[in-house]
């Protein structure tokens, strides 16, 4: 500023010597004009100066505005670094929220979701958890309901599932993180040459001498279920309460269902479990996209992967193994503090975003819910996720379920591999009734 005013004063200077020979009018009237654009040079500047600092003082009062205080996140231990790294990216994009720290701690979706209905106060302020646990959440009053100006582009911008398993009543809860929580076929295609049919899978592993494994318990058992056309749903209240149930096990579409467990659990070939890292000398294995390296390791060039096959019932009939589809969600609890709530909805929106969601698939292969992402082309040709997409055209999104549904589908998982091997149609009926009778009342 003082280099603009030195050099009007300095033109001014010259233009007046310059015109030294002229009459003494002309001289005093170069003058005054000189005198009149230095005084409009400094108003200038000073006008300058006096927006300037107005610019400086809104700036800093942005940046302050939100207050300062402590952060904490949870998420997998195997995105915590990554994690760290787009939180610092995210705090240096956005100055104004410069007063907060914040720290991220490795707890997975598996327990988040217990520890915070625990002991809400002492929980994470952000933190991810399983689909499933969204109504027990909304419950214990550990979730914060979507920020309104975010609701809009989280139901346009991700998978439709993602958005159901993030919604309560009609109140979306969270924030669509991935949409990869399913199940498919690992195969070693040097054993298994054709994976369409349970029957042909499992005669191909017992004539090599190699272990099928799939999990029966509740979460794998719908596979059967559902395949047969079955239906086991909870509606649930605005509050996360339970208000009832459909079922429909106790049926000749359930009965098929049984014994098609009942008929694998008794293959030599059968082994129960679902985690790659304990399977041993296997062929085929149904599990996740968590597990993909792992299988990839054990299989080497005879990799492959599928969506679940078809069955032949008891009743003659083929159907398509179906299942649950479902996703990892990042949840924000209430806040006494508005402007830390108001931080809290921009980071989990942040860290949900098509970007962080593609960075995270590049890093850890976290297969994305945003459907821009699910596009990218490094997405599409992963293999795992692509079986898993092809499965997911034969499976529901996994609503709500109170947790001793879990504990009954164990049980039943149980009895299918010992006390039911062998057992009347009368008795298999028996404990489907059993079965239906009391996850039927469950609320």
């Amino acid at each position: 500023m003082k280099k603009k005013l030195v050099s009007v004063l300095l033109s001014a200077a010259m233009g007046a010597s310059l015109l030294a020979g002229c009459g003494a009018q002309e001289a005093a009237e170069t003058a005054q004009d000189a005198a009149e654009t230095v005084q409009e040079a400094a108003e200038t500047v000073q006008e300058t100066a006096t927006e300037v600092a107005e610019t400086a003082q809104e700036a800093a009062e942005e940046i302050t505005d939100y207050g300062t205080g402590e952060i904490k996140v949870w998420v997998a231990d195997n995105v915590v670094d990554f994690t760290k790294g787009e939180i610092d990216q995210f705090m240096a994009e956005n100055p104004q929220f410069a007063g907060y720290t914040v720290t991220v701690e490795a707890v997975g979706e598996g327990d988040a979701a217990g520890n915070m209905i625990t002991d809400v106060t002492a929980g994470a302020d952000i933190y991810g958890f399983a689909q499933d646990q969204t109504a027990r959440l909304v419950a214990a009053g550990a979730l914060e309901e979507v920020a309104p100006e975010n609701v809009d582009a989280i139901k346009n911008d991700n998978a439709t599932g993602a958005v159901v398993a993030a919604t309560v009543g009609d109140t979306l809860y969270a924030y669509p993180m991935t949409a990869d929580n399913g199940y498919f076929l690992y195969y070693d295609k040097s054993v298994v040459t054709d994976p369409s049919t349970l029957e042909g899978i499992i005669e191909q592993c017992e004539a090599a001498g190699k272990n099928f494994y799939m999990d029966l318990t509740g979460w794998y058992q719908v596979a059967f279920f559902f395949g047969t056309g079955c239906t086991l749903t909870f509606d649930s209240d605005n509050d996360g309460n339970f208000t009832g149930c459909t079922m429909d096990y106790d049926s000749d579409k359930g009965l098929v269902a049984l014994n098609e467990m009942i008929e694998l659990a008794g293959s030599k070939s059968f082994q129960p479990g679902s985690s790659a890292g304990d399977a041993v000398n296997y062929a085929a294995i149904i599990d996740g996209t968590w597990d993909a390296g792992t299988v990839k390791d054990f299989l080497g060039d005879n990799y492959a992967c599928a969506k679940l096959p078809t069955f032949t019932g008891s009743d003659g009939k083929t159907y398509q193994m179906s299942g649950f589809n479902g996703c990892k969600l990042l949840g924000v609890k209430p806040q006494e503090d508005e402007n830390k709530l108001a931080v809290c909805d921009a980071l989990a929106q942040y860290l949900t975003s098509e970007k962080v969601q593609l960075d995270r698939y590049n890093a850890v292969q976290w297969g994305p819910s945003n459907l821009k992402a699910q596009s990218d082309s490094a997405v599409k040709a992963d293999e795992a996720l692509s079986a898993l997409s092809e499965q997911f055209a034969y499976t529901i999104p996994q609503g709500q379920y109170p947790g001793d549904y879990w504990s009954n589908a164990e049980a039943l998982a149980g009895d299918a591999q010992t006390k039911l091997q062998g057992a009347s149609e009368d008795d298999v009926k028996a404990a489907l009734k059993s079965f239906q009778d009391t996850v039927s009342a469950l609320r």
